[in-house]
């Protein structure tokens, strides 16, 4: 009997760090082994700035997942986000050479690596580069040309570029705990994987995760992505917003907007409603809500610009999938669909069984993507995040460090 292949996730959150460890079982379906939830610490806006926190919040969770799981996690996919992601959609083409004009895997490589030819400055490098759809002398919608005879391939090509001082963070994080990275993963592209259809993706559709430090956002059409991009605005922003409004501590506004925010409009009795809190004072509940509301409002106004295009129910007909933790707030689907005029709907987590009490909400998308999106293995087209962590650090490095680095390595052999 085959052993079966472990995978996990880890989504490195502003407010929390999910580790999920799972298996694919035989017809496909993936088992939840274990989960660690902790809450995050060192990091702010989806983007590391204390590595030694960081580090910590994130051996913990890893020690959670392995209790729960009983396995030990050597790798792990790792979700990437930050204000840092900027993506572009490139062309690439060649010519097919042999006589015979058959399309080999390797023209799909050579036409790739001419998609990723593109202008980038010296502080950034490709985290993903993903083919969208090939054409083969003109014939366009092309999916897999492998096989096929042609004078001419070209590729549309989804490109996706992160800082690297930025993922040389993250990563340093996670080998800081004894971990190897499997993978380095847009957060919206895993979101992408749990809470998305086939037929949503195949018609053009909207999903923003809206987290505790950054909204990640991703339009899928024609069966694959489209247009990626990341907003710094999300939970942490609206608990900022109850706090100075209210006059309440941080703490004390966040477990206020969890248990008491709700963005529906509430009949006129209801608004003098009065909340208890622990430090003894009552705030207005019609306040709370008003001003998470406006601040919802204002996202979801900040998705839209954020769009490649200004007619944007053409673009996705299928409308907007919301997800993350931040989209839990009660009358915001409504709100959503009232503020942009579109089918709206709250994305969960899909496609996975076992221990899931835990993520059945759209807090995990992230976490549950990851596995999902390790589970489908080397398909991925992925450009930068297959180097492992060592090699792009040390490409980075001074021609002294090389040259250091490499006598160590004929030391250690001796």
């Amino acid at each position: 009997m085959p052993k079966q292949k472990i995978v996990a996730g880890i989504d490195v959150g502003t407010t929390k760090v999910c580790t999920i460890v799972a298996t694919q079982d035989s017809s496909g379906g993936l088992q939840v082994l274990g989960v660690g939830i902790t809450p995050s610490r060192g990091l702010h806006k989806g983007m590391v700035v204390n590595v030694n926190e960081a580090k910590e919040s994130i051996r913990e969770s890893v020690q959670r997942a392995q209790q729960s799981s009983g396995t030990r996690i050597y790798s792990a996919y790792v979700g990437v986000t930050g204000r840092h992601i900027v993506s572009q959609n490139s062309k690439g083409v060649i010519a097919i050479p042999r006589n015979d004009r058959l399309v080999r895997p390797d023209d799909l490589r050579r036409v790739l690596d001419s998609a990723r030819n593109v202008v980038i400055p010296s502080d950034r490098r490709i985290l993903h580069a993903i083919p969208r759809q090939y054409a083969l002398d003109g014939q366009v919608g092309v999916q897999n040309p492998v096989g096929m005879h042609g004078f001419r391939l070209d590729v549309e090509t989804h490109i996706i570029t992160a800082a690297v001082s930025s993922i040389q963070n993250l990563v340093k994080c996670i080998r800081g705990v004894g971990l190897e990275i499997d993978d380095l993963v847009l957060e919206a592209l895993a979101s992408g994987e749990a809470v998305l259809s086939p037929d949503e993706k195949e018609m053009g559709v909207i999903l923003a995760d809206i987290g505790g430090g950054t909204t990640d956002i991703s339009v899928f059409k024609e069966g694959s992505i489209y247009h990626t991009s990341v907003l710094p605005v999300a939970g942490y922003q609206v608990t900022s917003d109850v706090a100075l409004g209210l006059g309440l501590p941080f703490d004390i506004a966040e477990s206020m907007k969890r248990k008491y925010a709700d963005v529906t409009p509430h009949p006129a009795e209801e608004q003098d409603q009065a909340i208890n809190i622990d430090n003894g004072h009552n705030i207005s509940h019609a306040e709370l809500c008003n001003i998470v509301r406006a601040r919802m409002e204002e996202t979801m106004r900040l998705i839209l610009l954020e769009m490649p295009t200004s007619d944007y129910t053409q673009l996705a007909p299928a409308g907007l999938v919301l997800t993350g933790g931040s989209s839990s707030v009660p009358g915001l689907q409504e709100l959503a669909s009232e503020t942009l005029r579109v089918p709206v709907r709250i994305g969960l987590p899909e496609g996975v069984y076992g221990i899931t009490d835990v993520l059945s909400s759209p807090a995990y998308a992230t976490g549950v993507g990851l596995v999902e999106w390790g589970t489908k293995g080397d398909g991925r087209q992925a450009g930068w995040s297959k180097t492992s962590p060592k090699d792009w650090n040390d490409a980075n490095a001074a021609p002294w460090k090389k040259v250091l680095g490499l006598f160590k390595a004929l030391v250690a052999k001796k």
